[in-house]
């Protein structure tokens, strides 16, 4: 008689689950977001450079990764983890576009996570992540829920100094042609490995928020 064997962890996929994951370049389209839950950490700064950057980068995949094993050997729940993603703002947002001046960016960095996982689970994995060091943000680091709701996005392609073009033309011409102004943060969402991918090849949803524009009063 054959030994039994456990039946694999089915994996969930929350590319899938959630949509607006994927978008076509040159073509701007209009998704509506549900509720969606994320690992965050906060900074200041341009991120070829910022110290916060870097450290922030090498907290939140350590957190990731740990809440992913973590869910499919304690909760019997495994899914893929998902690529890096951050909000990016301005006091003055031609800083991203005409007058593009990364030192004053501020930013949040971002790891989409199941509904399931919890603070509590967040904490466990924190701890864990700790006693192993090389996570300087750790302090930093929370759950928190994002509500963008209607939103319009893009895909770029190539090097990301290459996306203030594609910005100019959302946010000048496209979502006020469509009667809505933009609400919320610029939204960017990484596609590609930029440690192996070459940069014309870079791809990266570029996604703004928005609202329709209320009636002028007569």
């Amino acid at each position: 008689m054959r030994p039994m064997t456990a039946e694999p962890t089915p994996k969930a996929d929350l590319r899938a689950t959630h949509g607006a994951y994927t978008a076509r370049a040159g073509q701007f389209s209009m998704v509506t977001l549900a509720l969606l839950t994320y690992l965050m950490i906060d900074g200041h700064g341009d991120p070829n450079t910022s110290a916060a950057y870097r450290d922030a980068l090498q907290t939140i995949y350590p957190v990731a990764y740990g809440l992913k094993f973590l869910s499919k050997r304690e909760l019997g729940r495994d899914y893929g983890v998902m690529p890096l993603e951050a909000l990016w703002w301005a006091d003055d947002m031609t800083h991203f576009t005409s007058a593009r001046d990364k030192s004053t960016w501020h930013w949040t960095m971002l790891n989409l996570v199941p509904e399931w996982i919890t603070d509590e689970h967040v904490d466990v994995v924190r701890d864990r992540v700790e006693a192993k060091g090389g996570a300087p943000a750790l302090p930093l680091l929370r759950r928190a829920v994002l509500d963008e709701g209607l939103s319009v996005q893009t895909l770029h392609i190539g090097p990301y100094d290459a996306e203030a073009p594609t910005l100019e033309r959302l946010h000048d011409e496209v979502i006020p042609a469509a009667g809505l102004r933009m609400t919320g943060h610029h939204h960017e969402i990484y596609l590609s490995d930029a440690r192996r991918t070459a940069l014309q090849r870079l791809r990266t949803i570029l996604r703004q928020p928005v609202e329709p524009v209320p009636p002028t009063p007569k």
